[in-house]
């Protein structure tokens, strides 16, 4: 029994090796459904009889699924991913340059988080605002790779969603912790 299943020489390329074409905006049901289709073909159980070899082979594709799938599944590590197919590093870690008014949005969420952290209607209007301002900012980077293939602005756009991602995540803790 041999383990053929993904196209391997595509796994440099995760979007090929799901079948899928390389841009921002993928449809998450057909990435589901190539991720479960090759993690039935590649489960330990359906080897355990096979060589060693294919055994190996078999863990190595099931690992290289999982990278995969999160990678594409998480819109910026995909947009991520996609710069980086495309030799932009978005330098996270020492490019956290953002534009004036980004900044002081972020900072006016601060404070307001700070000032309303008892007030459950102010905090979900603040969710409102953030959400409204992530599906604005995935927009944008749909337009920056899918259309523009600008992935230096694409690049700055993500590094402003993770901005917003951390937020929501803070604000959702607080709001929870007042239900």
């Amino acid at each position: 029994m041999s383990v053929v299943v993904a196209n391997l020489s595509a796994s440099d390329d995760y979007f090929r090796f799901f079948g899928l074409n390389q841009q921002f905006k993928i449809d998450l049901s057909v990435l589901d459904q190539a991720y479960l289709s090759i993690q039935k073909e590649v489960h330990p159980d359906r080897h355990a009889r096979g060589s060693e070899t294919e055994q190996r082979l078999a863990m190595q594709m099931a690992t290289l699924a999982n990278t995969a799938y999160q990678t594409l599944k998480n819109p910026v590590q995909r947009g991520l991913y996609l710069c980086q197919l495309h030799g932009v590093d978005a330098k996270l870690e020492t490019n956290t340059a953002m534009p004036a008014a980004f900044l002081m949005k972020q900072m006016d969420w601060r404070e307001n988080l700070d000032e309303q952290s008892e007030n459950i209607e102010a905090l979900e209007a603040l969710m409102e605002e953030v959400e409204s301002l992530k599906q604005d900012t995935l927009q944008e980077i749909t337009q920056a790779i899918d259309h523009a293939q600008n992935y230096p602005r694409a690049a700055e756009l993500l590094r402003g969603l993770l901005f917003i991602d951390k937020f929501a995540i803070e604000l959702d803790d607080a709001i929870a912790a007042l239900v």
